[in-house]
């Protein structure tokens, strides 16, 4: 394949376009003693100055001045941060600027800006970068401006202006200036002379006292024999008129200052201020086609610049203005012994007749920026040592919007469009309201019928839209007009400088110079130019040819079709073949016959094709290097390098006009495949000549430029504050992209930007390349808009992209679902993370994705996503999504035991959440590792507890799980509150639902036995009561022989695990018995805890202080308390059932007698309370029971 040269042609682009409204700062100054002057006497102008930084890396940073009557606006902008209070309005009013009469100068710790008005010269002392970041790296996102302190800048000192002189006073037909800082720190102005010539003004430094003096140079101060050049008869005694400079620049050595000047009588002098000697003069009609009206006309449209290279010494470029044409010519200054100079002619290049409003020049290079005969703007540029023939290149300009627009009868005529440039302070919402009323308030008083027809109501609204559109039309082409072009020496990045905005240009493809040159330079083309092998040049040019002759057929509505068909995901070839039916149908001018004629020219069409397709191609088999960013020696962090809106702007720019401008190439490529097809031409259409992979490749290509279509559209990111709309693009570009190219191209530590490859060609094809060209290895662009939250726009990335493009199908579904689970459509997510499951392993993004984290065991990687994606929607909420995935991701875990206990454990978590014991139950019972089953059957009992859902928990049927579950239920009801949680009696359900009654009974028992020794209250001693009934009736559902319990010694039941040790009076831990007592306790044992259960309430219930005591009190003890509360006949039943004594019980009844005897009434109607508790039958005696 021939190789590719380089490009010609560039394309501009505009770095205004999501700029927040700049509010510059306000300056006025009145100069004293001066008669103010008209503001529009001269023309609106700009320039630019770089700082000498900005050769080295990170240090991008300019400054652009525009003057418009007495006022100039100053701009700076840097490409790598944001700058605060970078713009300042001056006025120095009564006093017009002179057009060009602006310059910026460099000293150590200052930037001087040196300012000429038709009255008046200036000096400004701003702090100089280096100065203002004095940090070695800067890691703020915004930065102070030169211009934040501009108020304080002394403009009133009367040491840093002056009045210019009226001897020898300023000449009135010219507006030439220049000036420079002499290396003492004076400020030195150069004008011309009202009586011919050139007069310097030098302000003193700053900082030394001095006065303001005033050098006349004129030639007759030079003597004859000192003089070089073709013409040593041109000086003839004193300068006249014809001296006056119409252009002057310096060129600044240590302790001189060359002035060259190119006057009226189209003679070029150069001066030296030190000597104030005319070093040189020469006549430059010697280099131009000469007639005899012109030589005496004076050459007031003549323009000259000066171009400094180190190696190759002083260029200096000339424009030769003249009637109808115009000649540019390039010198070098050559020095010669005893001070004498002379010009090498280097080039002599001619021009259209358009009308030159600005031109640049480098060692190598022109750039020029006319205006034509219909006021449009025009910019070239040509390589004068290289390009022999003279043919300038191309500068494809922005255009301006459409002069009309058609309104449908159908639509208001009040449709908005929001456009990319916004110069007010105002939100799209209140600027369309404000037009609207402003629109609306001129109809109103310009109708003066008050009824009129629909139709006519909808005539007039369009005549005064119309007239609004027509006015805003002027308003952008005033402020989008280039006033000048600025070329930075240092890096050779070219600007266009407007008064409202700057643009780039960039240098662009071969794809996109053929395909947007226009028709007659396509016709010029050197096709020597294009590629190595001459015949597949011409093939190539005639191909672009045919191609845009399709591209300038297409209507909108065939354009709309392959639009939609992309959009829709149909067929392209489809809508290709419906396109150029519509071209067959309506060509009236016989395209058709011209193209095919074009084809017959072609020898090799299938060749020529694919070699368009494979320059546009960017697909690439590399992937992206994720290393560590390596350490760069810069003034500027990486991070801030190429950082600020401005430089993601024109980078972001030039991707979307690359995409627009192939996605046309493609579609016309796709239509002539459909034309070749239908003409059945045998050299295009043989057997074996068309290429399926070649076609395949070029659909391709047309899907892939349609899904980078959607980098147009418009995002604001929630994560963080910004300066105004961006694109998903800039966003990326900002975020992502730029940190990963820079760190990839520099490598090496004080590195210049023009010595490396980060230029806008490169950063602009590194991002469609490298991040957004879909069928790349990269998945940094989808992870970006992941990030920021731009869901909806993810989502149709993907959805172009699934059809047909087959890298990264398991990340693009793993986003999908993502996106799918922040709508809200979570089985929708599901069915993605499935699906991106069979791609792990296979991609990079996936691959990262499952990297294990600290301390997690490492399992297949197909588990570990699952794993991934289990903890993303257990983030988020989704426990049926959980038990669903999880429930997959067994099937994946055969094998790995531990993997299937994880998953189980899962499931049941998040059934037992739910609600449904059931599932719960079976996934605990599948759990294959002991440990978590444990754990989980422990969780349900507690959780089936607390939610009193007890016939459940009973109920199942714990097969290999009896023991277990009864542990765990016996250990939860002996660490909890007795009368808070009723573990014991769901212990007690689950023996009685199994018919275990005799475990039944001895739970009931001990419940009863603890309740006495620790809830010593009346309700403790009911409920002591009926845990004994409880416990008799189970044993009395069994047989006799089998009616008994197991009961451990006192103190051993109650030993529980967890529970803290026993410690003595002085805090020591007491030894535990080694051994335990076993007693065996039947039917009768259990009936008499009853009964002493049963008269303990009893003794409560009339005595409640007594519960303190009674409730865990020995029969002994229990007799005490009823003889001495007068409860005898409760306490001879006691007696009675545990073969006690009765002579305790007599004792406490004589005594009360005795004592009712001794005490007198009061304590015989107090005796009446105890007697009442007893059976009076059987302790009173009366006649008739006698």
């Amino acid at each position: 394949m021939a190789a590719a040269l380089a490009a010609r042609s560039c394309l501009e682009l505009s770095a205004a376009g999501r700029a927040p409204p700049r509010s510059p700062q306000e300056v006025s100054f009145v100069p004293p003693g001066i008669a103010p002057l008209p503001a529009g006497r001269y023309s609106d102008s700009a320039g630019g100055f770089c700082y000498q930084e900005s050769a080295q890396l990170g240090a991008a940073t300019r400054n652009r001045w525009v003057t418009s009557g007495d006022t100039v606006e100053l701009v700076e902008e840097s490409l790598d941060v944001n700058l605060l209070n970078n713009a300042v309005r001056l006025r120095i009013q009564g006093c017009p600027f002179l057009p060009g009469g602006i310059h910026l100068c460099e000293v150590q710790s200052h930037l001087v800006v040196l300012l000429l008005t038709a009255q008046t010269v200036h000096r400004l002392l701003l702090p100089h970068p280096a100065r203002l970041y004095r940090s070695e790296l800067i890691t703020e996102s915004q930065v102070q401006s030169v211009f934040t302190d501009i108020s304080k800048i002394h403009i009133r000192d009367p040491s840093n202006y002056y009045v210019i002189p009226s001897v020898p006073g300023l000449a009135p037909n010219s507006v030439a200036s220049a000036a420079w800082l002499s290396s003492e720190g004076e400020a030195l102005f150069a004008l011309p002379s009202a009586s011919g010539g050139i007069f310097v003004l030098k302000l003193p430094p700053p900082d030394a006292p001095g006065s303001v003096s005033v050098v006349e140079l004129k030639q007759s101060s030079v003597v004859q024999r000192f003089l070089t050049g073709w013409m040593p008869t041109a000086i003839r005694g004193d300068g006249g008129p014809s001296d006056v400079p119409v252009s002057l620049s310096v060129h600044c050595l240590d302790h001189d200052a060359f002035l060259f000047a190119l006057c009226q009588d189209h003679k070029l002098r150069m001066w030296s201020y030190k000597d104030q000697m005319c070093l040189m003069v020469a006549d430059l009609l010697e280099f131009m086609p000469v007639s005899r009206d012109l030589r005496l006309a004076a050459g007031t449209g003549h323009r000259l610049r000066l171009a400094f290279s180190q190696s190759l010494g002083l260029y200096l470029g000339v424009y030769m203005h003249a009637p109808k044409r115009g000649q540019f010519c390039v010198f070098q200054l050559v020095s010669t012994e005893s001070n004498r100079y002379s010009l090498d002619h280097i080039s002599s290049l001619f021009s259209s007749q358009e009308t030159l409003v600005d031109f640049a020049l480098t060692s190598a290079e022109i750039w020029a920026l006319w205006h034509n005969e219909e006021n449009q703007t025009v910019v070239k540029y040509i390589n004068f040592e290289q390009n022999v023939a003279g043919q300038w290149n191309q500068v494809f300009v922005q255009p301006l919007p459409e002069e009309e627009v058609t309104v449908r009868q159908d639509q208001d005529p009040r449709i908005f469009s929001q456009g990319t440039e916004r110069h007010m302070d105002l939100t799209w919402d209140e600027l369309r309201k404000e037009v609207t009323l402003a629109v609306e308030n001129e109809f109103q008083g310009s109708v003066t019928e008050y009824e009129c027809s629909p139709e006519e109501f909808w005539q007039l609204q369009v005549e005064f839209w119309s007239k609004f559109y027509a006015c805003c039309l002027q308003y952008q082409e005033a402020l989008s007009r280039p006033l000048a072009l600025h070329l930075n020496p240092y890096t050779s990045m070219v600007c266009l400088l407007k008064k409202g905005s700057v643009s780039f240009l960039v240098p662009c493809s071969l794809v996109d110079h053929l395909y947007l040159l226009s028709n007659e330079h396509l016709l010029t083309e050197d096709d020597a130019a294009i590629f190595e092998d001459l015949e597949m040049s011409r093939d190539v040019v005639c191909l672009v040819q045919c191609l845009r002759l399709i591209g300038e057929s297409i209507s909108m509505e065939m354009a709309f079709i392959m639009e939609m068909a992309c959009s829709r995901l149909q067929p392209p070839e489809k809508a290709a073949e419906q396109i150029l039916e519509d071209l067959i149908a309506n060509d009236t001018e016989n395209v058709m016959e011209d193209i095919h004629s074009k084809l017959q020219e072609i020898r090799n069409p299938i060749h020529a094709i694919g070699l368009l397709i494979r320059e546009m191609d960017y697909e690439t088999d590399a992937d992206m290097e994720r290393g560590e960013t390596p350490h760069l020696a810069l003034r500027m962090s990486l991070s801030q390098l190429f950082g600020s809106s401005t430089a993601a702007h024109v980078v972001c720019g030039g991707v979307a006009k690359i995409c627009s401008v192939r996605f046309l190439l493609c579609r016309d490529l796709l239509i002539l495949q459909q034309l070749l097809l239908r003409l059945g031409d045998p050299v295009s259409t043989a057997p074996g000549t068309w290429d399926p992979v070649g076609f395949c490749r070029w659909e391709s290509n047309l899907q892939h430029l349609s899904v980078l279509e959607l980098a147009d559209t418009t995002a604001l990111t929630p994560h963080k504050l910004v300066s105004g709309p961006q694109t998903i693009v800039e966003l990326f570009f900002q975020e992502v992209a730029r940190k990963h190219i820079i760190s990839r191209l520099f490598l090496q530590p004080n590195t210049s930007l023009a010595e490396t490859s980060l230029n806008w060609p490169h950063l602009i094809t590194s991002i469609v390349t490298d991040f957004l060209w879909p069928s790349n290895p990269s998945f940094l662009f989808p992870e970006c808009l992941m990030g920021s939250c731009q869901y909806t726009q993810l989502q149709e990335y993907i959805r172009l992209l699934q059809p047909w493009c087959h890298v990264n199908m398991g990340s693009c579904c793993f986003m999908m679902g993502r996106c799918y689970l922040v709508m809200g459509e979570g089985h929708k997510a599901l069915d993605c993370f499935c699906q991106a499951a069979s791609e792990v392993g296979r991609e990079e993004f996936l691959d990262r994705l499952i990297q294990p984290e600290e301390g997690e065991v490492v399992s297949t990687p197909r588990l570990q996503y699952y794993n991934k994606v289990l903890r993303l929607l257990e983030m988020l909420g989704l426990p049926e999504l959980v038990i669903e995935l999880a429930t997959l991701a067994i099937m994946e875990s055969a094998d790995d035991w531990r993997s299937q206990a994880t998953l189980r454990t899962c499931i049941f978590k998040h059934h037992l959440d739910l609600g449904h014991n059931s599932e719960a139950y079976v996934a605990l019972t599948q759990n294959p590792d002991p440990g978590r089953q444990l754990d989980c059957l422990r969780q349900l009992v507690v959780v089936l507890c607390e939610r009193s859902q007890l016939q459940d928990l009973v109920e199942f049927p714990y097969v290999n799980l009896h023991n277990e579950v009864v542990g765990i239920i016996e250990s939860h009801a002996r660490a909890v509150d007795l009368m808070t949680h009723n573990y014991y009696e769901l212990l007690y359900a689950f023996h009685v639902y199994r018919h275990n009654y005799r475990k039944a009974g001895t739970v009931m028992f001990e419940y009863g036995m603890r309740l006495g020794r620790e809830v010593r209250t009346l309700r403790g001693l009911q409920k002591q009561g009926n845990c004994f009934l409880a416990a008799i009736n189970c044993l009395r559902l069994i047989r006799p022989e089998y009616a008994w319990i197991v009961q451990p010694a006192s103190g051993a039941v109650y030993e529980r695990p967890g529970a803290s040790p026993k410690r003595s009076h002085d805090g020591e831990c007491m030894a535990v018995p080694s051994t335990r007592q076993i007693e065996i306790l039947e039917l009768e044992d259990l009936e008499r805890e009853c009964l002493l259960a049963r008269i303990r309430l009893t003794l409560v219930e009339h005595d409640v202080s007594a519960a303190a005591v009674a409730g865990n009190s020995t029969p002994e003890e229990t007799v005490s308390l009823l003889v001495r509360a007068g409860l005898f006949d409760s306490a001879i039943t006691l007696c009675q059932t545990f073969k006690l004594p009765l002579t305790p019980i007599f004792e406490g009844l004589t005594f009360k007698c005795i004592k009712l005897q001794l005490g007198g009434e009061a304590a015989q109607a107090k005796a009446w309370d105890w007697l009442a508790a007893n059976q009076l039958s059987a302790l009173v005696t009366t006649k008739e029971s006698r």
